[in-house]
């Protein structure tokens, strides 16, 4: 018993020392482009959900989690975001979600940062590199990242000769910071 009390006193004396920032989506843009009959379309995604504890001094400590509800997907043609919504495609009735859960962060210069994240869509997972760019503004924090994926990986479509397999994803969050929790 005495040693289950001093180990959670260790660990807790270890924690109280770290602070997050918790934070709220105030602007969010997740965007996709793909080749299409050999012309460039895209759309976009809503729905960001985020968990945010990035100290660009302490990496190690570092987290990001993100997701997305694909029921919002966007391209500007109703048809063709019904297909993206079936089985087809990304099957929402069964996997409405998204997620991005962050990995391991180095720091490349100034505001600028590579994120190793496992990318999850329809339950199929992947590591991914994405270079990205965090500003801490007063009260606000700002994520700035685009990576490409190969949608065949998550089981996104099929093979195609009209539709291209990769496809690109840019990211624009700002953060409003709410309280320091110290935990």
């Amino acid at each position: 018993m005495k040693r289950i009390v001093v180990l959670t006193g260790i660990i807790l004396a270890a924690c109280s020392g770290a602070l997050y920032a918790q934070s709220a989506v105030t602007r969010s843009s997740i965007t996709f482009e793909i080749k299409n009959m050999g012309i460039t379309t895209g759309g976009s995604i809503g729905g960001l959900v985020t968990k945010v504890h990035f100290t660009p001094e302490n990496l190690n400590a570092s987290t990001i989690e993100a997701s997305v509800d694909v029921n919002t997907i966007n391209t500007d043609n109703s048809s063709r975001d019904e297909h993206l919504r079936s089985e087809d495609f990304f099957d929402v009735l069964r996997f409405p979600k998204i997620s991005l859960k962050s990995v391991v962060f180095k720091h490349k210069g100034g505001n600028n940062y590579t994120g190793t994240f496992v990318l999850t869509i329809k339950d199929k997972s992947k590591q991914i590199e994405m270079p990205f760019t965090f500003l801490d503004k007063e009260g606000t924090v700002e994520f700035k990242g685009t990576f490409k994926i190969n949608r065949l990986d998550f089981g996104v479509g099929s093979s195609s000769l009209i539709l291209s397999d990769e496809l690109a994803v840019k990211i624009d969050c700002e953060e409003k910071k709410q309280d320091l929790v110290r935990i």
